[in-house]
């Protein structure tokens, strides 16, 4: 249905970045199937197939293999995009951190998975927790709503920053289920996102007589760096990963204007008064909003911060949102095994205290969080 040139429709996560996918149109897309990652490149493809976009799809035999591809494309200068999941990511990790040492704009959606083993194909965040101190942008979705607008959001912040981006969203919750949305023209998308020109290329310097690759100004990727440079290119890449806050602010103020939906690093629900916070990443922040809703009706002064921008961690935004609560509750969809927890270790940083924090491990491998769970948790 169309009301007011916006077009509303009901689809699934996995669909819906599959429409996302086709208004980018992007150059290259590597594939590789992953559940529950699958229906997103089900759905593109089919796109393509029908001419609805002209992206060279590369079917490759692994998803090592897939962000290899990414990796080569990019750095010849396509707008490069891909998506995963789980042991997929497990398999690419070799080259995961080589994308963003290059200082690549690649888009990898990841659709959360529990990492085996125990075999488990269900939703947990360990394989976001893995990938994240490799360099990557991360942001999370709570809704099929908030997928689809990620993908355009993540695009323009790695063209910005020079970095890749992965924006996430939770397995079957949010990629199977079917959810109302506002579609974006295609004509606003594309004003949005803008033609891609990256500032240099493998092939940006053609040498005399026709030479793909050399000339005057050649570049190389993926060099070896030895003591003298490599602690230097580090450095760099994490100065990199400090603006995109800046950059962050910027896209999500622009998409704001052509959407009427406005993202920040963090979303507070009933935070005002709150002397119980929730912190929680992903689509199970729906089902605390649900139970703090019930409990307010009983007079329990209880608010959700929902991270929105997970690397880099926004601790000042969660530090000043936190400086009231007498308790703070962190879920964690993910196991550091040995260890304190990841997202508590951000809140505790973001506090600089640990007293008033108790972190609680749900939902792995899918485990249904619902909202006597979260109410009992509160309690």
């Amino acid at each position: 249905m169309n009301k007011s040139n916006k077009t509303y429709v009901a689809l699934t996560g996995g669909y819906a970045i599959g429409e996302a996918l086709r208004q980018i149109n992007p150059d290259v897309m590597a594939v590789y199937p992953i559940t529950p990652q699958t229906p997103i490149i089900e759905a593109f493809s089919k796109k393509v197939a029908d001419g609805k976009a002209d992206t060279e799809m590369i079917e490759v035999e692994s998803e090592h293999s897939a962000m290899s591809a990414c990796i080569g494309a990019s750095a010849a200068g396509a707008r490069t995009m891909t998506a995963s999941s789980s042991q997929g990511i497990m398999y690419m990790m070799e080259v995961i951190p080589v994308a963003a040492a290059m200082r690549l704009p690649i888009i990898m959606t990841v659709a959360n998975r529990a990492i085996s083993g125990t075999i488990n194909i269900h939703n947990d965040h360990s394989d976001a927790m893995a990938m994240r101190d490799f360099g990557w942008v991360q942001f999370f979705a709570e809704t099929v709503q908030e997928a689809y607008d990620d993908t355009f959001i993540a695009l323009k912040i790695a063209e910005k920053a020079k970095l890749p981006v992965a924006p996430n969203l939770d397995g079957f919750f949010i990629t199977h289920s079917v959810e109302n949305l506002e579609l974006l023209s295609d004509k606003t998308v594309q004003d949005f996102i803008g033609e891609y020109k990256p500032e240099q290329s493998l092939f940006d310097f053609p040498a005399p007589g026709g030479s793909a690759l050399g000339g005057e100004n050649p570049v190389t990727y993926g060099a070896l760096t030895l003591q003298d440079s490599y602690m230097d290119i580090r450095q760099e890449l994490d100065d990199a990963m400090s603006k995109v806050p800046d950059i962050f602010k910027e896209v999500t103020n622009e998409f704001a204007e052509i959407s009427g939906r406005r993202y920040d690093f963090i979303e507070e629900y009933q935070t005002e008064d709150a002397e119980k916070i929730i912190v929680a990443i992903g689509s199970v922040a729906g089902t605390i909003k649900e139970a703090i809703d019930n409990l307010r009706e009983r007079g329990e002064k209880v608010g959700l911060i929902k991270i929105k921008l997970f690397r880099p961690f926004p601790y000042e935004a969660v530090g000043q949102a936190l400086k009231n609560a007498k308790e703070i509750i962190v879920l964690e969809k993910n196991l550091a095994i040995g260890a304190k927890q990841v997202l508590e270790n951000d809140i505790v940083q973001s506090i600089g205290s640990s007293e008033k924090i108790r972190s609680v491990v749900c939902g792995l491998g899918g485990k249904d969080i619902f909202v006597k769970d979260i109410e009992e948790m509160i309690k």
